[in-house]
This record gives C-alpha cells, sequence and structure tokens, in this order.
C-alpha cells in the first residue's frame, strides 16, 4: 500500500523547492501518506548531511504514532533513526535522524538554542490545527533561518490549507498539491431529538446513533465527541446497553495512558467490534484501524480568552466545515464508510468554513513570555499568519509586568525565565514560585 500512496509521486517536486527555495508548503488530502512518506524520502539530502529532521505534530498521540509507523517501515523500533518526544519521554538514540515531537517541545529547543544548530528541516505537519505553539514556532523558526541559519529548510504541510496565505508568509514558496488515497463516505445528516439545552440529551442522541449503527452498518465505529466528560456519558450509556461480550468501548482523549490510548487504536480481534469514543485527537495523523463508521457529534472544545478572569477558558462551539470534512474521512481509510452526522443539513450551512486560530481567540499570556524570553521587543519583530490581536496582547503584557516576569520596558526578568522554563500558565507557575519562596 505504501508505494501506491499518492504523495510519493510528489517527492522530486518537495525535493526541488527545499533545495532551490529552501522553504515549500505540500498541500494533501488524507491518506497521502505525507506524515510518513515525505521525511523518510528526504533523509539523503545533501543539506541534511549530520543534521536531523524535526516533524511537529499538534497532539502527543499523533506524535507517538507517526514515528512507531515510520520506524516500522524501516524495519526498526522508535529510538533508532526515527525517534520522538512529548512532555516527560524521550525516545531517541545516537543514531536518530528524524525526530517526532509536539510543538511545545519545539519552542523549548529553539528557545535554548535558537540556531537548531543541529536540526537542517523542520516540518510543520497537520499545520491547520494552528494551536498557539504552531504559529508561535513557525515565527520563531523564520527568523532563526532569516537571522542565524540561512541553510535552514522549513516545510509546512497539511489537508486543509490556505496555500497562497502559507506560501506568502514563507516568501512565495512552491506549493505542491497532492490527492488522497480514500473509500467513498456515505454521509447521513441526523435531526437531534431533543433540545442541546435538556442535560444529557445530546449524550443520548449519539448513543442512540451508535446503537443503530451496530445493527446496520459492517465495522468499527468512531464517535467524536467534544470531551473527556462527555465520552464518560455516552460510555456509560453503551455499556448499560450493550451485552455482548464481542463489543468493546474505548474512549480515547489527551489525558489517557498510554496504554488506555494503544488499546483503542489496535485493531479489534477477529469476530469482534469496537466502539471508539474520541475528542478532536481522532480528526488527522492516525488512523484506527478497522473503523468504517463515524458518528460525528458535530462540536468541538476550543480555548478562549476570559476577560473577566484575564485566563483561558475551553468552550464548546460547533466543529467547522473541514473538521467536519476530516472526521468524515476517517470512514473512508480502509474501505466504503458511513458517517452520520448529529446536525442536520440546514445547520451544516451555519458552521464556519475553518477553525479559528488559536492565537486570535486565546489567552496570549504564554506567547508573550516566550516572546520577551526570545527577545523581541513587539510581536511586529515577527512574521505571522495572524498577527496576536492587540489587545489581547496587551493585556498579556500588563499582566506580566504586573507580576514581574516582565520589567517596565517589556523585557523578560529573571522571575520570567523561571517561569518560562516550568512549561505551566505563568498565573500558576508565578503562584507556586510565590509559594515556594
Amino acid at each position: 500500500m505504501a508505494g501506491q500512496l499518492p504523495i510519493l509521486t510528489h517527492i522530486p517536486a518537495i525535493r526541488e523547492a527545499l533545495i532551490a527555495h529552501k522553504k515549500a508548503v505540500v498541500a494533501a488530502a488524507p491518506g497521502a501518506g505525507k506524515t510518513t512518506l515525505v521525511p523518510l524520502n528526504l533523509l539523503d539530502e545533501p543539506y541534511l548531511q549530520g543534521k536531523s529532521i524535526l516533524i511537529l505534530e499538534p497532539r502527543r498521540l499523533a506524535t507517538r504514532m507517526a514515528a512507531m509507523r515510520m520506524a516500522d517501515l524501516l524495519g526498526e523500533s522508535p529510538g533508532q533513526t526515527v525517534g520522538y518526544q512529548i512532555r516527560h519521554e524521550r525516545v531517541t538514540g545516537s543514531s536518530t535522524r528524524i525526530i517526532v515531537m509536539t510543538e511545545g517541545i519545539l519552542t523549548r529547543k529553539i528557545q535554548n538554542d535558537p540556531e537548531l544548530s543541529d536540526v537542517g528541516l523542520v516540518i510543520f505537519d497537520e499545520f491547520h490545527e494552528r494551536n498557539l505553539h504552531t504559529d508561535l514556532g513557525l515565527a520563531l523558526c523564520l527568523e532563526a533561518a532569516d537571522v542565524l541559519r540561512p541553510d535552514l529548510r522549513i516545510l509546512v504541510m497539511s489537508a486543509t490549507l490556505d496555500t497562497d496565505a502559507v506560501s506568502g508568509l514563507l516568501g512565495k514558496a512552491g506549493v505542491i498539491q497532492s490527492g488522497g488515497m480514500s473509500w467513498p463516505v456515505k454521509t447521513v445528516y441526523r435531526q437531534r431529538k431533543g433540545s442541546d439545552r435538556t442535560w444529557g440529551v445530546f449524550e443520548r442522541d449519539c448513543a442512540a446513533q451508535v446503537m443503530l449503527s451496530l445493527e446496520n452498518d459492517e465495522g468499527d465505529i468512531l464517535v467524536f465527541l467534544p470531551g473527556a466528560g462527555e465520552i464518560g456519558r455516552v460510555h456509560d450509556i453503551l455499556r448499560q446497553r450493550i451485552d455482548d461480550p464481542s463489543m468493546s468501548i474505548h474512549p480515547l482523549y489527551g489525558n489517557l495512558t498510554q496504554k488506555d490510548q494503544d488499546a483503542a487504536i489496535r485493531p479489534s480481534p477477529p469476530g469482534c467490534r469496537k466502539i471508539v469514543l474520541a475528542t478532536s485527537i481522532a480528526e488527522t495523523s492516525l488512523t484506527i484501524e478497522g473503523v468504517r463508521v463515524v458518528v460525528d457529534g458535530g462540536r468541538m472544545r476550543v480555548p478562549r480568552y476570559d476577560s473577566g478572569y484575564a485566563m483561558g477558558r475551553l468552550e464548546t462551539v460547533p466543529v467547522s466545515k473541514a473538521s467536519a470534512d476530516q472526521r468524515r474521512g476517517r470512514a473512508g481509510r480502509l474501505g466504503p464508510g458511513v458517517c452520520y452526522r448529529m446536525w442536520t443539513e440546514d445547520e451544516q450551512t451555519l458552521h464556519p468554513d475553518f477553525n479559528t486560530p488559536e492565537i486570535l481567540q486565546a489567552d496570549l499570556t504564554r506567547l508573550v513570555l516566550e516572546l520577551a524570553l526570545w527577545g523581541a521587543a513587539s510581536h511586529d519583530d515577527l512574521r505571522w499568519l495572524d498577527p496576536p490581536p492587540q489587545g489581547a496582547y496587551d493585556q498579556a503584557r500588563d499582566f506580566l509586568m504586573k507580576i514581574k516576569a516582565l520589567d517596565e520596558k517589556g523585557r523578560i526578568t529573571d522571575h520570567g525565565r523561571a517561569l518560562a522554563g516550568l512549561g505551566i500558565h505563568p498565573r500558576l507557575g508565578h503562584m507556586l514560585l510565590v509559594a515556594g519562596g
């Protein structure tokens, strides 16, 4: 299968763009093979002699699975040619050439080594998710390439991407378009039975659709839900209704143990079926073996800035059309499938086209602290796809000055450096440092 993946036909164009212009954009549909095959096919490039490839993933699970898949393709174990690094876990060795890491790890790495002296290529995978660390990491890498490392290569990849805007940010970098590999997926819209304002109605509707799918459809079922609370409630409903030892139910979200995450992804034994209850963690970058049915609850959690508390909070919002299409595609990775959307076609027209980038709506305190640590006098010193909103930026800067993380000129203090090293929100870090004396 790997030899047939569409991205392979575009490897020469990617090579040429990175050699000639040092930057490139890859827009590849789901199933193209970009995450695993692009880095493996660039390993022998001359600019990588003695240097490594960094691949940035927005989620820990995707980070680990991408590294495991690439290592498997090489007939190796993670930690040999391909390794990975997430918070509190690093699997690399002396021969590691490709390191898959979460975006926050890159922030720490480039702050400690602004030249990225041991790196030849940085790949931003699934760039469309646009977390704060995504935009920050790209801004820092672009400045490092401009000022310190003119030989540093940067590659941005995504399935849903405004290629013109990203290409412009990268200095009119070449854009390589690739199709994907997927089977036909039938889309069915559902009218919910009750008001969302009534507690538990949403979960009962999703569980009811799962029960119908168990009767009428083949294959494993992937259910998209906003968060761990909804997953727990749907899990309890299904446990009460399903009395069949061949059926298993698995939650899948970021804070689960590795053992529980692996259980959700692992293929079902012969003659068995599984139901995976997942957050947006399952939208991209990984294939859950056996899934032929998707039940999309149509909601997602996003970070929003609460000016009243001067901190970020999570808010539940309708899923964007782009994310809904990503979710739908999960049913067609291994064969023909079906996607049940728990909203109507009329409601679909009201969903936003794309997710709002986190930088435009989230608390910017950590970002402002990182910029001060980098030495930037303001966000205008760096290149952004979407600049941080001035109001939110100023509020974050004022707060950091108030807790003495920045001085009166906005420069980072020793206290600010200590806060940046903690890896948590500066407000909480400040409380811990003050309490600890």
